[in-house]
This record gives C-alpha cells, sequence and structure tokens, in this order.
C-alpha cells in the first residue's frame, strides 16, 4: 500500500479532506517552511514586548476578570503554566481518539497562523505527538466555546508540558512517562504561549468537522435508500422530472431531483406497472424527496463554508501582527461553528425523517403495495422486520428532540466578563449524536428495501439500485426466518458511514 499523503500546516490552506485524512487515515503532519518563518517573525513581537515590560493582556496580566492583575516578570512563566492547570477541568468520557487527533491538527495549523506568537516548536510537538500516535485524555463536556473550548484545549495543552494523561500503548498513562518513551520532553511554556494553546475553537470544531464529512455521505445515500425503496413500494420517478424542479428554482431540489433520476434510471421494476397503475400520485415521502433532500445540500454547502473557513482561522487573543502590535478582539467565539452545527443536524434529522417514513411503508401491510406484512416470507410466525422500524422510528425520535439549537443559548461565565456564549460544544456534540442515528436509520431502510427488491424478483431495478441491492447483501443476508437484527443493523451502519452507499450516481457537491 502506498503512503499516506503528508499534510503540511501553514495556517492558511487546511481542508476538510486534510483534517479527516489525519484524524481517521493517519496521514503524517509537518509545519510547512514558510508558516514556520512567520510564526518566528511574530514570536519575537511577544518577546520584544516582555522585554520592554509592556502591558498586554494575558502575557503581563492575569485572565478574563483578572485582566487588571499585572504579573511581576519573575512570575510570568508560572503564569501560562498556571492557567493551563486551572482551565483543565472537563468532565465526562474522553472524546475519541478520531476527534481528538483532529483537534490537535487544528490547534496545530492555528498556531501556525504565526498569529498567536507561539514558537515553532509546539507546532512540531504536536506533529511529533500525531505521527507517534499519542493523544490526550480530553473530556468531552465543559467548554461553552467562547474565549474558546478552554477545557478541552487545556487538556491538550498540558501534555505537552508533561502533565495530564496521553493514550499509549492500549491505555491512558502519564504524559511525563509517554513523552519520555517517545524521545520528547516537556516544554517548558514561554509567555504567552499556555494562552496560545488553549484559545480557540479547535475542539468543536474538529468534531462538527468529522460529523460534516460523513454528513455528505449520509446524503447522498438517503437518495440511494431513497431510489431503492420507491422500486420496492412499485412507486413512480415521474414526481421528480427535471421540469417540475426547474419552476421552482431552488438549487439544492434540482440538485436532488437529477440524483434520484440518475439512480432510478434503468428499471424494469417500473416498466412493469407504468400502464394500469391507478395511482396519481405517491406518498410524500417518495413524492418530495427532492423537496426535503434538496434544501439539506443547501445547509451542508452553507455549513462546508463556514466551516472550511474556521479550519483557518487565526482565533488566539490577543492577536499578533507583523507591525509589532498586539490586538485583543473575540475571535475564539465559537458562534460561526455552533450556528452550523445546529442548522446540520436540523437537516439530517429531516433526512431521518423521510426514512423511517419510508421504512414504514416498507413494513406496513396496508401501504406496502402486496409486499410480505412486516417483509416476513412467514408472517404472523414471524415479526419480519417490525422491530427494525421501531428502532428508525426511535431514532428518528431522537434526533428531533436534539434539534433544539444549542447556539442561541447562553450563561454568563468567568465573573460576566463572558456574557455571552454560543455553547458550540454542545452543538457539536448534539451534531454528533444525530449522525449517529441518521446512519443507522438510513441503514435500516436499505436493509427493507433490498429485502423489498427480493420480493420483486424476478423483476429488476435499474443497474445503480441493484449495485446497491448487492451491497447491502454483501453484508446482510435475506430475512428467512426470524433473527437478531441488532448486528445486521450495526453491521450496515457502519458502511454507510464509511461511504460505501455514497459512490452511487453521480456526484454532487
Amino acid at each position: 500500500m502506498s503512503e499516506p499523503r503528508s499534510i503540511a500546516l501553514d495556517g492558511r490552506s487546511l481542508t476538510i479532506a486534510d483534517v479527516v485524512a489525519v484524524a481517521d487515515g493517519r496521514a503524517p503532519v509537518t509545519l510547512a517552511p514558510a508558516a514556520a518563518g512567520r510564526m518566528a517573525r511574530l514570536r519575537a513581537v511577544v518577546d520584544d514586548l516582555v522585554a520592554r515590560g509592556a502591558v498586554a493582556y494575558g502575557v503581563t496580566t492575569g485572565f478574563g476578570k483578572l485582566s487588571d492583575v499585572a504579573i511581576p516578570p519573575g512570575r510570568l512563566a508560572e503564569l501560562q503554566v498556571n492557567l493551563v492547570r486551572s482551565h483543565a477541568a472537563g468532565v465526562g468520557a474522553p472524546l475519541p481518539e478520531r476527534e481528538v487527533r483532529a483537534m490537535m491538527l487544528l490547534r496545530a495549523n492555528v498556531l501556525a497562523t504565526g498569529h498567536g506568537g507561539a514558537r515553532a516548536l509546539l507546532v512540531e510537538r504536536l506533529a511529533a505527538m500525531l505521527n507517534a500516535g499519542l493523544w490526550p485524555r480530553v473530556p468531552e463536556q465543559g467548554s461553552v466555546g467562547a474565549s474558546g473550548d478552554l477545557a478541552p484545549l487545556a487538556h491538550l495543552a498540558a501534555t505537552l508540558i508533561g502533565e495530564g494523561e496521553l493514550w499509549d500503548d492500549g491505555a491512558f498513562r502519564p504524559a511525563a512517562g509517554v513523552l519520555a518513551a517517545h524521545g520528547l520532553a516537556a516544554i517548558p511554556l514561554a509567555p504567552k504561549e499556555g494562552l496560545t494553546l488553549i484559545n480557540g475553537t479547535q475542539a468543536h470544531t474538529a468534531v462538527a468537522t468529522l460529523a460534516l464529512a460523513e454528513a455528505w455521505r449520509l446524503w447522498h445515500t438517503a437518495h440511494v435508500a431513497a431510489a431503492m425503496t420507491l422500486d420496492g413500494l412499485l412507486g413512480t420517478p415521474d414526481a421528480w422530472e427535471a421540469r417540475i424542479h426547474e419552476v421552482r428554482g431552488q438549487d439544492g431540489q434540482q440538485a436532488s431531483a437529477a440524483l434520484l433520476r440518475a439512480l432510478a434510471e434503468g428499471s424494469a421494476i417500473r416498466e412493469s406497472h407504468r400502464d394500469g397503475d391507478p395511482r396519481v400520485q405517491d406518498a410524500y415521502a417518495l413524492r418530495c424527496v427532492p423537496q426535503v433532500h434538496g434544501p439539506a445540500l443547501d445547509a451542508l454547502r452553507f455549513c462546508t463554508g463556514l466551516v472550511s473557513r474556521e479550519l483557518n482561522a487565526a482565533t488566539d487573543n490577543p492577536l499578533v501582527f507583523e507591525d509589532g502590535t498586539l490586538r485583543s478582539g473575540g475571535n475564539f467565539h465559537g458562534q460561526a461553528v455552533a450556528m452550523a452545527a445546529d442548522v446540520l443536524a436540523i437537516a439530517l434529522t429531516n433526512l431521518a425523517t423521510m426514512s423511517e417514513r419510508r421504512t414504514d411503508r416498507l413494513v406496513h401491510p396496508d401501504l406496502n403495495q402486496g409486499l410480505p406484512p412486516f417483509l416476513s416470507p412467514d408472517a404472523g410466525a414471524h415479526s419480519g422486520f417490525m422491530m427494525a422500524q421501531v428502532t428508525a422510528a426511535a431514532l428518528a425520535s431522537e434526533c428531533k428532540t436534539l434539534c433544539t439549537p444549542a447556539s442561541v443559548d447562553t450563561i454568563p461565565t468567568d465573573g460576566s466578563k463572558e456574557d455571552v456564549v454560543p455553547m458550540a460544544m454542545g452543538a457539536a456534540l448534539k451534531l454528533r449524536r444525530v449522525v449517529h442515528n441518521v446512519r443507522h436509520v438510513l441503514a435500516i431502510e436499505l436493509m427493507c428495501g433490498a429485502q423489498a427488491l427480493d420480493c420483486r424478483a424476478p423483476l429488476a431495478p435499474g443497474p445503480l439500485v441493484a449495485e446497491a441491492h448487492r451491497r447491502v447483501r454483501a453484508r446482510v443476508a435475506p430475512l428467512a426466518g426470524d433473527r437478531a437484527l441488532s448486528d445486521d443493523i450495526a453491521r450496515l451502519g457502519a458502511a454507510v458511514g464509511e461511504g460505501a452507499f455514497a459512490s452511487l450516481g453521480p456526484r454532487i457537491v
């Protein structure tokens, strides 16, 4: 196998695909030479400020509500270490490895902008840890996303100074020992570097970025599932005709309809009931797929823009500029990605709602166009996919409860110095849960849709739906008699999440 491509961090060109490559593919990471030079120049600004004894927030003063407390020169290093220690106050389950790796990458890339005034050594150390497979224990709760993700990033920063825990050889172990075992020394922090390590949006952006990458796969897979279900239910693709969607003029809707037409093309099942079918219109879950999936595409595009820009955003405070000035602002405020996460959760939940309704029609004996009740070959003695639809309903319902936006909430923190906060980490964690749920709702529809196509044999769907059926059957056997379905759903859900069905049909971006 070829080696994964290397990702050179320059603070300006990181992409969502790069984040996925490092988080999931373990692509090696380096610091771009041009970025190292820029970091050295901007670090010199901080060093000069300290040498002159100038007053600068977080460099020669305390933090937040304590920003009016001057710190004597002899305690500047202590100030940075104490900041990291005091802010490592997270609780809850550790973030998964892939999300922590993404967070490490994003923080390194932000440092590479140079506007935080940190030394290149910090980026090089984060890259070395990523390349060695070392990642810290970062509790997932404790950030409101204002002044950045202070608690999660502090747990990361602690490991750079030899405190906290790092995952190595199958367990979390004291960071100092793990670093030493890999030939890495703890880093004494220079003035401002503790603040630079924890001030930013990279924890919630990491979670949201990986969720967004999968959301694109889910959106495409939802169309594959819909096209399969349409054939299984002897539905008509006439409502997906281009002219219908052109006269409305919505971009996402038109793209969705075009994808559906491509997926449905060539179906012998469709031709078998083209004439003589008394139904004029299908139910909304089939007929209105473009009208629901289309706005989800518009939301995906909106969220992709916000998140892509945030990957290369300078989010520290104060910011250092090459003219020798420091400026305090609020780029650490996580409203942008928080709102994107909330919007995306709503968009994906609509996919789940439509999918669950299609699944219900596949199994419902009064609605499934002559298919066996609950798709069981021996209904009565066997329950077939009855409970699979119940599971889909439970997941879709949970998604709806998770759609209450986090980004409109605020509780003042830091003695009301941070008086309007975005709750960005909460939005990202909710989005992650929605993605998990939608993945399995779609897996259930694909499983039921494949069973319905088996029942329509020897009539065959078009080539793309037939390929989707083949991919389902490569992972899940037909249901001949009742069996526990949990493992089938999990196996197919994993395939959905990995994009096994998203490659079918034209690519939509």
